[in-house]
């Protein structure tokens, strides 16, 4: 075993709920080493060089650009960061290759579409699922953006339920290849792809089956018109229609009927790559939010002076830094599962597709938070620039049509709430994360009298710790009394299992933030960072709120009279401060910082 993995008690997914995490277990992005120190500023180099002078060419519709920045990305190496060296790719870790996504993805989210749907769908598949010859074959050349890649999965009428596709696959007579029909949509990258991965369905089998398919218009391929999108101007996105395709029987992806576990297996990683898409977007808003303030005057007075701008600012930052917290933490935890698998002899893709699996709940949870909350940034970004906020000349307005297009990548974010409540219920019931007992002491608490100690709150975030511990006594009440009362059952529920994943996304969310703030506190003293303190305290005083609405929600929708009487004493028992925090404050210290700097600066 690793070192690093050596000495922390590595939680299976979904434990966070249920096991106290010390911070000095979470990774956060001040670890990076120096070797993904200097990785992460040479994307910063080429974006600023290739990609953000370009903005507004980007949002004309010029798909040219968007292949030809993909193709210099392919030369620096960023195409191949998560491909094993063997098939021409850097074969660095599952942290390094979030690094690269984040920092690609934040100028336009035309090159974040077309970087994540070539490095990840389009040849990931591949990587992970592929024969020995079909990877020798194929991924060196996508690795390094000779060739590029798009997956065809989403049919007019298969979307969220993908397995559900009518394109079919054929067996020749003399059984040396398939004939592909259908229509596929809504894919990226397809005006300039060189290889797709389709899926469809060989006769009445349950499941779909992938194939890799090389683009030859000659071998009946043909495309619908680019898709007129509201964001992502330069993501080229066309139907495409396959008629008659012959595909070699050795292109089949994986087994006949592995279609759908490679298609959900990619929608994970997929997941927590698309959260990491989001947060140099978040950095780049607020920054040039907190810029545009410093710089405009009304009332002889820079508009960041102004509380309202403050609290936008400080709100903005906030979501940040708490999103990179997060998503680093699941990044390095996959990170961990996938070397202790590979040291226990599994091969590369076994060990990442097991890797990644083990925290799908994290995966979905990362998906919703950082998508709304980059969606939520650009929103306020084009407040604080008011009127010009609105115009096209300005880049807040691109950035608010490209973050809309987040909520529904890789499964909508309905669609992950439910997965996230699903798939811990589902570990439950397995016994690989232990919700039951948890649930019943909780039960058994309520019915006991509240312990009258004045606990000490003397050590740096002790009350904010006592907060989340509660946070998650509210989930284990309200989901556990669900799965009490509907079983199986709980699925046909989705009100409810928004209202338990919303609970559930605040509590990882807030405990990443307490925990990378404390790691730094630690290491460099409170002073140093007290701005990062006052982010972890205002996430959770919103984090508490939440849970307090959707708890409320959720207790009222199952429970009548006396037991509902008891949920809701002992939700408020459970989301009461002992002392409350100053927000105004807390709002004031951050954005002072911001603003004094004159950028995103944590």
């Amino acid at each position: 075993m690793s070192t690093d993995t050596a000495k922390k008690d590595l939680l299976r997914g979904g434990q966070f709920l249920v096991k106290e995490t010390k911070c000095e277990d979470v990774f956060t992005p001040e670890d990076f080493n120096e070797e993904q120190r200097m990785m992460r500023d040479s994307v910063k180099e080429f974006v600023d060089r290739e990609i953000w002078p370009h903005k507004e060419e980007f949002e004309k519709k010029n798909y040219e650009l968007t292949e030809e920045v993909m193709r210099k990305a392919g030369e620096l190496g960023f195409l191949g960061v998560a491909v094993p060296e063997e098939y021409d790719g850097l074969g660095m870790g599952f942290v390094s290759t979030m690094l690269v996504c984040d920092y690609i993805s934040g100028a336009t989210g035309s090159v974040a579409t077309a970087f994540g749907a070539h490095t990840g769908i389009g040849t990931m598949p591949i990587t992970l699922y592929g024969t020995e010859e079909q990877k020798k074959k194929y991924v060196p050349k996508l690795a390094t953006g000779e060739w590029f890649g798009a997956y065809c999965l989403t049919e007019p009428d298969a979307g969220s339920d993908a397995n559900s596709g009518k394109t079919k696959a054929v067996l020749s007579e003399d059984g040396k290849y398939y004939s592909i029909s259908g229509q596929k949509m809504w894919i990226s990258n397809a005006g300039f792809a060189d290889v797709f991965i389709v899926f469809a369905r060989i006769e009445d089998d349950k499941n779909i089956t992938g194939f890799i398919v090389e683009n030859d218009k000659e071998n009946g391929i043909s495309f619908g018109e680019e898709e007129k999108k509201l964001g992502i101007h330069s993501s080229s996105t066309r139907q495409v229609f396959f008629n008659e395709t012959k595909v070699p029987v050795e292109n089949m992806l994986s087994e006949r009927g592995n279609g759908f576990k490679i298609a959900m297996n990619a929608l994970n990683i997929g997941r927590i790559k698309l959260a990491a898409a989001s947060l140099d977007a978040q950095r780049r808003v607020t920054d040039l939010a907190v810029k545009y303030a410093n710089d405009r005057v009304q009332f002889k007075t820079p508009i960041a002076k102004f509380g309202a701008i403050k609290s936008k600012l400080a709100e903005m930052a906030t979501s940040a830094y708490v999103g990179e917290a997060a998503s680093y933490r699941a990044a390095k935890d996959i990170e961990d599962r996938i070397n202790i698998r590979l040291e226990n002899g599994a091969s590369h893709s076994e060990a990442e597709l097991k890797g990644v699996e083990e925290y799908a709940i994290e995966c979905s949870i990362l998906k919703v938070a950082c998508s709304e909350d980059i969606q939520n940034c650009s929103d306020e970004g084009i407040q604080v620039y008011g009127g010009m906020g609105f115009s096209a000349d300005t880049p807040m307005e691109s950035a608010w049509r490209d973050a809309r297009i987040a909520r529904i990548y890789e499964g909508t974010n309905e669609i992950n709430r439910m997965l996230s409540v699903g798939m811990l219920v589902k570990k439950a019931m397995k016994g690989h994360v232990d919700l039951l007992g948890p649930a019943k002491s909780v039960a058994d608490e309520l019915t006991g009298i509240p312990s009258m100690d004045k606990p000490d709150y003397s050590e740096l975030f002790a009350e904010e710790k006592e907060m989340v511990a509660k946070l998650k006594k509210v989930f284990l009440m309200v989901a556990g009394s669900a799965v009490q009362k509907f079983g199986p059952g709980l699925e046909e529920h989705q009100q409810l299992l928004l209202a338990a994943a919303d609970i559930l996304i605040e509590i990882y969310m807030a405990e990443s933030g307490i925990l990378r703030a404390e790691k730094n506190a630690k290491k460099n003293g409170e002073e140093n960072h007290k701005e990062e303190i006052a982010m972890a305290k205002l996430y959770l005083y919103h984090a508490v709120e939440i849970v307090n609405t959707k708890a409320k929600e959720g207790i009222g929708s199952f429970a009548e009279g006396d037991e509902q009487r008891m949920m809701l004493m002992g939700l408020k028992r459970f989301t009461k401060y002992q002392n409350m925090p100053n927000v105004v404050a807390l709002r004031n210290t951050i954005a002072e910082k911001l603003t004094s700097e004159n950028k995103y600066c944590f």
